[in-house]
Protein backbone atom coordinates (compact mmCIF):
# COMPACT_ATOMS: atom_id res chain seq x y z
CA UNK A 1 0.00 0.00 0.00
CA UNK A 2 0.90 3.58 -0.56
CA UNK A 3 2.72 5.28 2.55
CA UNK A 4 0.09 8.04 1.72
CA UNK A 5 -3.05 6.01 2.51
CA UNK A 6 -1.81 5.53 6.01
CA UNK A 7 -1.26 8.88 6.74
CA UNK A 8 -4.80 9.61 6.32
CA UNK A 9 -5.25 7.14 9.77
CA UNK A 10 -2.47 8.50 11.58
CA UNK A 11 -4.33 10.39 14.35
CA UNK A 12 -6.53 7.65 14.54
CA UNK A 13 -7.24 5.21 17.21
CA UNK A 14 -4.23 3.27 18.18
CA UNK A 15 -6.24 0.13 19.60
CA UNK A 16 -6.46 -1.21 15.86
CA UNK A 17 -3.39 -0.85 14.05
CA UNK A 18 -3.45 2.13 10.71
CA UNK A 19 -1.90 -1.42 8.29
CA UNK A 20 -4.61 -3.70 9.62
CA UNK A 21 -7.59 -1.25 8.63
CA UNK A 22 -5.71 -0.54 5.14
CA UNK A 23 -5.42 -4.40 4.78
CA UNK A 24 -9.50 -4.39 6.01
CA UNK A 25 -9.73 -2.17 2.75
CA UNK A 26 -8.34 -3.98 0.61
CA UNK A 27 -9.85 -7.49 1.60
CA UNK A 28 -6.62 -9.38 2.50
CA UNK A 29 -7.99 -9.90 6.68
CA UNK A 30 -8.54 -13.51 7.59
CA UNK A 31 -11.87 -14.01 8.70
CA UNK A 32 -11.21 -13.46 12.69
CA UNK A 33 -9.51 -10.25 11.97
CA UNK A 34 -11.88 -8.94 9.60
CA UNK A 35 -14.92 -10.10 12.68
CA UNK A 36 -12.72 -7.77 15.06
CA UNK A 37 -11.91 -4.58 12.65
CA UNK A 38 -15.78 -4.68 12.05
CA UNK A 39 -16.60 -4.95 15.95
CA UNK A 40 -14.29 -2.19 16.32
CA UNK A 41 -15.89 -0.23 13.82
CA UNK A 42 -19.08 -0.42 15.49
CA UNK A 43 -17.63 1.39 18.80
CA UNK A 44 -16.14 3.83 16.60
CA UNK A 45 -18.73 5.72 14.06
CA UNK A 46 -16.63 8.05 13.08
CA UNK A 47 -13.79 5.25 11.54
CA UNK A 48 -16.56 3.76 10.48
CA UNK A 49 -17.66 6.95 8.17
CA UNK A 50 -13.70 6.90 7.09
CA UNK A 51 -13.59 3.70 6.10
CA UNK A 52 -17.16 3.63 4.25
CA UNK A 53 -16.14 6.53 2.67
CA UNK A 54 -12.70 4.98 1.59
CA UNK A 55 -14.62 1.86 0.15
CA UNK A 56 -16.45 4.37 -2.64
CA UNK A 57 -13.46 4.61 -3.93
CA UNK A 58 -13.08 1.82 -6.58
CA UNK A 59 -9.90 2.89 -8.34
CA UNK A 60 -7.03 2.82 -5.78
CA UNK A 61 -5.05 5.45 -8.10
CA UNK A 62 -7.89 7.25 -7.30
CA UNK A 63 -7.69 7.30 -3.59
CA UNK A 64 -4.06 8.06 -4.20
CA UNK A 65 -4.95 10.89 -5.46
CA UNK A 66 -7.46 12.26 -3.48
CA UNK A 67 -5.41 11.51 -0.51
CA UNK A 68 -2.23 13.90 -2.51
CA UNK A 69 -4.82 16.50 -3.18
CA UNK A 70 -5.93 16.72 0.57
CA UNK A 71 -2.34 16.78 2.39
CA UNK A 72 -1.55 19.35 -0.48
CA UNK A 73 -5.18 21.48 0.52
CA UNK A 74 -3.57 20.68 4.35
CA UNK A 75 -0.46 22.20 4.42
CA UNK A 76 -1.51 25.14 2.02
CA UNK A 77 -4.19 26.28 4.76
CA UNK A 78 -1.73 25.60 7.45
CA UNK A 79 1.09 27.60 6.17
CA UNK A 80 -1.31 30.65 5.45
CA UNK A 81 -2.34 30.12 9.09
CA UNK A 82 1.08 30.59 9.40
CA UNK A 83 1.97 33.49 7.76
CA UNK A 84 -1.33 35.61 9.10
CA UNK A 85 -0.35 34.73 12.97
CA UNK A 86 3.22 35.83 12.24
CA UNK A 87 1.88 39.08 10.46
CA UNK A 88 -0.03 39.81 13.86
CA UNK A 89 3.24 39.87 15.63
CA UNK A 90 4.53 42.86 17.01
CA UNK A 91 8.02 41.60 16.89
CA UNK A 92 8.94 42.64 13.28
CA UNK A 93 7.07 45.89 13.09
CA UNK A 94 9.57 48.49 15.00
CA UNK A 95 7.18 51.18 13.55
CA UNK A 96 4.35 49.55 15.89
CA UNK A 97 6.92 50.11 19.05
CA UNK A 98 7.92 53.53 18.18
CA UNK A 99 3.91 54.11 18.12
CA UNK A 100 3.19 52.90 21.44
CA UNK A 101 6.41 54.78 23.36
CA UNK A 102 5.55 58.05 21.17
CA UNK A 103 1.48 57.48 22.46
CA UNK A 104 2.70 56.98 26.23
CA UNK A 105 5.51 60.24 25.90
CA UNK A 106 2.48 62.59 24.52
CA UNK A 107 0.17 61.22 28.11
CA UNK A 108 2.60 61.50 29.83
CA UNK A 109 3.61 65.41 28.78
CA UNK A 110 0.05 66.10 28.63
CA UNK A 111 -1.08 64.91 32.27
CA UNK A 112 1.82 67.36 33.72
CA UNK A 113 1.13 70.39 31.33
CA UNK A 114 -3.03 69.92 33.02
CA UNK A 115 -1.59 69.45 36.43
CA UNK A 116 0.71 72.85 35.93
CA UNK A 117 -2.39 74.60 34.89
CA UNK A 118 -4.40 73.11 38.18
CA UNK A 119 -1.49 74.54 40.38
CA UNK A 120 -2.23 77.97 38.56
Amino acid sequence: MNQDLLNILSESNKEVDNQLLMDYLSGKLKQEEQHLVEEWLTDNPFAADAIEGLQTYGNKEDINEVVNQLNKELRQYLQNKRERREKRRWKDNPLTYLAVVLLLVLIIIAYYIVRLAARQ
